[in-house]
């Protein structure tokens, strides 16, 4: 590399013209000014390669300062004295007394949780423990079922509304009148009825949260956890509150309560006694509305059925000539039916059929139509719906007696 202008070789010779010099200077000039550019675009990319490695370095030895320290443990504040705070380690029930600033002890009350570490001093305040499970039953969509989509328990379905809907929609008709509102509906009935329909035309109609649970998912394995999912469950009730709460299959949890003394009865017992206490207990369950259904009103507890806990208990039977009649027309609303169809005709061949038998047939009529490569779907399509579905509860029960 050359350390002075004369030491650079000219292009062009001695003899050249001054033009030709002119000519040639501008030239190397051009050459030069690339060879800068594409030097400069190298020393950028070399620039943003640098800065993504030191980023990456500053990750590394962030966690790996983060994987160095020791780990904090959890503890409950059990009081708030002059001399500092008494705090509840986890696990081994230690209690401790130790001093927090003046802004963390305006933060802190009795019963939070808090992060201490092995010296006990409180690094921070953790938000309130409650199951994830429980968070997750909480309903952030509501539902596409309205009250106008369900037929044939017109009764029952303005039973619920003044039960479930009108104390949230309009609370000051019971101040005026004097009264407190209905606590809870208890839904009993045949499946395929309707019950589930109208838990989820609430959470469709009202803007209160709505929670939903199988009795099914409170049972577990281990002693207290089907309990504390309960509690959980209402404690959340209240933080989003006005709430609605319903629990599908309660005859799970509620069943008569027996002298069995297998561990597993005694678990669901437990349970049991929780949901008895939170739905009316010595607390207040504040604004928070319950909804219940099951096919076994013959298993519940009587504990459960009092006034308090359940002060409406709703049959929903099977619909009768005119509701299976209804039903039919709102599942056909979208269908291109023929004109030869009589819903009332259908709806006297099906006695005894569920609500949702009628869907059902309605559904199967629509593929009898598809099969035959039609737009629209005639009467001979419901007949053998009815059929179809027909032989196949038949079958259905044959096996169940094979397996008896």
């Amino acid at each position: 590399m050359t350390d002075t202008v004369d030491e650079v070789d000219m292009p062009y010779d001695d003899d050249a013209s001054q033009q030709q010099k002119i000519e040639a200077l501008q030239e190397r000039l051009e050459v030069l000014e690339s060879q800068n550019e594409e030097m400069r675009d190298k020393l950028l990319d070399a620039n943003a390669e640098n800065n993504k490695y030191q980023q990456k370095l500053e990750r590394l030895t962030h966690e790996n300062k983060k994987l160095k320290q020791s780990p904090l443990f959890v503890a409950t504040v059990q009081e708030l004295s002059s001399d500092g705070v008494i705090i509840k380690q986890h696990g081994n029930n230690q209690e401790a007394l130790t001093e927090v600033t003046d802004e963390m002890r305006e933060e802190l009350e009795p019963d939070d949780r808090v992060a201490v570490n092995n010296s006990l001093s409180i690094v921070k305040q953790l938000d309130d423990e409650t199951d994830v499970r429980a968070r997750v039953m909480q309903v952030d969509q509501s539902p596409d079922v309205t009250f106008a989509d369900i037929g044939g328990i017109e009764e029952q379905m303005e039973e619920v509304r003044e039960t479930v809907e009108m104390p949230l929609k309009s609370p000051e008709m019971f101040e005026d009148v004097g009264i407190d509102p209905p606590s809870g509906v208890l839904l009993h009935g045949p499946p395929g009825t309707g019950k589930t329909m109208l838990a989820k035309a609430v959470a469709n109609e009202t803007d209160a949260t709505f929670i939903k649970m199988a009795g099914s998912e409170l049972v577990h394995k281990f002693i207290g956890e089907g309990a504390k999912l309960v509690r959980d469950l209402f404690e959340l009730a209240r933080q989003e509150e006005p709430a609605v709460v319903f629990i599908d299959e309660i005859d799970a949890i509620a069943a008569k309560r027996t002298e069995s003394k297998t561990s597993g009865d005694a678990e669901v017992q437990r349970t049991m006694m929780q949901l008895l206490s939170e739905m009316d207990g010595f607390d207040d369950r504040g604004d928070i509305r319950i909804i219940a259904a099951t096919n076994r009103f013959d298993m519940l507890d009587r504990a459960i059925l009092r006034p308090g806990r359940f002060d409406r208990l709703i049959e929903v039977p099977n619909p009768d000539l005119e509701g299976r009649k209804q039903i039919f027309q709102i599942h056909t609303r979208s269908m291109n039916v023929s004109d030869d169809v009589e819903f009332e005709a259908l709806a006297e061949e099906i006695t005894d059929a569920s609500g949702a038998d009628v869907k059902a047939i309605c559904t199967e009529a629509g593929m009898f139509a598809i099969r035959d490569d039609r737009t629209e779907v005639t009467m001979a399509d419901f007949h053998n719906a009815w059929e179809k579905i027909q032989q196949e509860e038949t079958d259905d029960e044959d096996v169940s007696r094979t397996f008896a």
